[in-house]
């Protein structure tokens, strides 16, 4: 079938897009590591919703996690068959989003009410991952409603706990034999506003808990305390200097091209202003070019942390929360990399060239077994910020592209 017929009949869609992202974006997917309740009620709705699209399989997979009501976390594939099942196309996003945040920044919309305004819908998650979630769903409903008989079978993908480190989502489905190694993987969940970048690389990551334990005492007695603040405050600065004096190579293929390492969220230490705290706890966000060995930087940290114990006499802990090393898959080689790049070509008019991100996603993991991942989509990078939207031209023009990958 032209090509032509399918991208109008995607066009004719966009008002049913628009509606479907909106009805997700009402229902909240939070961890329960940040305080929800997890995405058992999102599945549930996609996958009526995906039954009555008319996808060939829908499939759940899911995992225990007592902390959620439903005492399962789920993932949810949906099959669409092609002229060959030897090897499939698969399009990953990922059902969770990240808290509201600070509601009263929020100006456009309430997080999970979203707002309809031109060309972009408002709301939490809608543009990670709502948008990418959407443009998959109806490639394959368009290609699905004309008839259109595809190359590849082609799955997707909808899987939990991605903001938290994907141990309920995509590690869980890579060990129960979903995937093979000649499959092709595109995860949706990065991207430029322009639709020319293909992620090809992701920096390691890694999520640090950094717990001081002083001696609490009256605020005008601090001669019979041990302040864990100051003594967090100063380690955290030593930390972040450390880091980045030692950890300064630069990588040109990554935006940005050098090492991170952020103190992000702190936790509440005491409830009143008279009180020295004898308990402080920072977190720290790291992303680390792959030029270097996380074992290395931690060992780097645990040595200045050993320092900090003697000189001060405080009891300094560290927890790792996330550590994850990504590899690069070679883009010269790389057959997902070349049929993306030809679709992006013939939808879009656009050259679309490869590089790498601070972000982690789900690709890093198919990369780590030997899995062609890449990572792209249109997006206004409003991701985790207040009044983040979603472009719905963007939305449509991603589901063309997807719909001709699994053409081609």
């Amino acid at each position: 079938m032209d090509k032509s017929v399918v991208f109008a009949h995607i066009d004719s869609l966009k008002q049913e897009m628009a509606q479907t992202l909106m009805s997700l974006i009402s229902i909240p997917a939070i961890a329960p590591d940040n305080g929800g309740d997890g995405e058992e009620r999102k599945a549930q709705w996609l996958i009526q919703f995906l039954e009555e699209s008319g996808f060939d399989k829908v499939k759940r997979y899911d995992v225990a996690d007592f902390r959620v009501s439903s005492g399962k976390r789920p993932n949810v594939i949906a099959y669409l068959y092609g002229a060959s099942d030897q090897r499939r196309l698969w399009i990953v996003t990922h059902l969770d989003v990240v808290p509201s945040g600070i509601e009263d920044t929020w100006t456009a919309a309430k997080p999970f009410c979203p707002v309809l305004s031109g060309d972009c819908v408002f709301g939490r998650g809608s543009e990670d991952n709502g948008q990418s979630l959407v443009a998959s769903i109806f490639a394959l409903k368009a290609l699905k409603q004309l008839g259109v008989r595809h190359r590849f079978t082609v799955g997707l993908v909808f899987v939990a706990d991605e903001e938290q480190g994907s141990q309920y989502g995509i590690q869980y489905l890579l060990g129960q034999s979903v995937f093979e190694s000649s499959d092709l993987i595109v995860v949706p969940d990065a991207g430029n506003e322009k639709g020319d970048f293909i992620e090809v690389a992701e920096k390691s990551i890694l999520w640090l808990k950094l717990r001081v334990v002083g001696r609490q005492a009256h605020g005008s007695r601090p001669d019979r305390g041990l302040n864990a603040h100051r003594i967090g405050m100063d380690v955290s600065l030593a930390l972040d200097e450390m880091l980045h004096e030692k950890y300064a190579g630069r990588d040109v293929l990554f935006d940005v091209p050098m090492s991170t390492f952020e103190p992000t969220k702190k936790e509440l230490n005491v409830d009143a202003v008279n009180v020295i705290p004898g308990e402080d706890i920072t977190y720290f966000d790291c992303r680390i070019l792959p030029m270097y060995e996380l074992d290395a930087v931690l060992g780097d940290i645990n040595n200045l942390l050993s320092y900090y114990r003697e000189k001060t006499g405080a009891k300094i802990e560290l927890e790792i929360l996330q550590k994850q090393t990504s590899p690069v898959l070679r883009a010269d080689n790389a057959e997902i990399v070349t049929r993306l790049r030809e679709a992006i070509k013939e939808a879009r008019g656009i050259d679309a060239t490869v590089g790498g991100i601070g972000g982690g996603s789900c690709a890093a993991f198919f990369r780590k077994q030997g899995i062609q991942a890449v990572v792209w989509s249109t997006i206004s990078e409003r991701a985790h910020q207040p009044n983040e939207y979603a472009k719905i031209s963007s939305m449509v023009a991603d589901a063309k592209v997807f719909a001709l990958l699994a053409m081609t």
